[in-house]
């Protein structure tokens, strides 16, 4: 049986957005038995997702959103386009940022000119940074790891970078200041992607990511595709809108639904979505990282859709509804 087709505690190899040390790596980390798993580095949400798609991989880790700066749209468009994959897993990593600089090179932070790190990092940042170098200049790097390694390079970019501490202290860097992130608290969602197979298991509390192109542009759309949840009693944990490249004013949704695609309330509203739009991507019902069960109304219950299909079956097969069958049945 392939890869793809196991649980996510037998993969045995695994592309994570590098280089080695970042939040990214950390949150593979956390998955039952990739400590011990061949683990590849990746440039960018495309390169792994392509490691995946090809076979070099079984699985990807990958950032998908920011509890302070909110999806990352590398991952989002990344993950909506191309060869079908599947979500089977979420992580959530606590975010902290130093500033960093190589060894002996440290100064007075007003010496410092030009500071790299991801832009996901930086925006977290950006008050510390203009309270405490207002002059300096931002340089992005693909990653807040890749930002640390850089200072070791022969002609850095750089004079500073900003990194986790874990990263900064591997690489030997003198740390000019810790915990400078705006936000205390901030955390990081990550989500492992794998080619399509068995779905994860109803847990009771899961979560379906999906997207879903916007057929036409035209008043009351958005509220098409919304009514769909709201009918059925199910809450969206995320929405954000990213456009498809094709022209100005053409987007399509990403979408985090409270439950698993097993629920019939989900199901159903997928079912509806889908005559909407019909290049709806499914991309994974999964346990949510944090326990958190939703609140499911009575009447989108499981026992409520079926009730109801045996209440229409009734009507349209009035055979099965005699007293002599549900005798039968009984």
């Amino acid at each position: 049986m392939p890869a793809s087709l196991h649980s996510p505690h037998s993969y045995s190899s695994y592309a994570y957005l590098g280089p080695e040390g970042t939040f990214t790596e950390a949150a593979l980390l956390q998955v039952p038995g990739a400590v011990s798993a061949r683990r590849e580095p990746a440039q960018s949400a495309v390169a792994a997702l392509t490691m995946v798609r090809d076979g070099a991989v079984d699985a990807a880790m990958l950032p998908i959103e920011n509890s302070v700066e909110g999806g990352v749209s590398a991952t989002l468009d990344a993950i909506a386009t191309g060869q079908q994959l599947r979500i089977v897993r979420e992580v959530i990593v606590p975010v902290s940022f130093v500033l960093a600089t190589a060894p002996g090179s440290a100064g007075a932070l007003n010496q410092l000119a030009r500071v790299g790190t991801h832009p996901h990092a930086w925006a977290q940042v950006r008050q510390w940074i203009q309270k405490n170098m207002p002059d300096a200049e931002y340089a992005p790097a693909t990653s807040t790891a890749a930002a640390a390694h850089e200072l070791l390079g022969e002609a850095p970019a750089f004079d500073a970078a900003i990194s986790s501490r874990l990263i900064a202290e591997t690489l030997g860097l003198e740390i000019l200041a810790e915990g400078i992130e705006d936000t205390l608290g901030a955390v990081t969602r990550f989500i492992l992607v794998a080619r399509p197979g068995i779905l994860p298991e109803v847990s009771g509390s899961d979560k379906t990511t999906i997207s879903i192109p916007l057929p036409e542009d035209r008043p009351g759309a958005l509220m098409e595709i919304l009514d769909q949840f709201a009918a059925r009693g199910v809450n969206l944990s995320r929405i954000e809108s990213r456009p498809t490249g094709q022209f100005l004013g053409h987007y399509f949704f990403s979408v985090d639904a409270e439950g698993h695609i097993k629920e019939a309330m989900v199901a159903d509203a997928l079912r509806a979505l889908h005559r909407i739009s019909p290049q709806l991507r499914f991309l994974g019902s999964y346990p949510r990282a944090e326990a958190h069960s939703p609140r499911v109304p009575e009447h989108t219950t499981d026992a409520a859709f079926a009730a109801a299909g045996q209440w229409l079956e009734g009507i349209l097969r009035p055979e099965l509804d005699s007293p002599s069958t549900r005798k039968t049945m009984g």
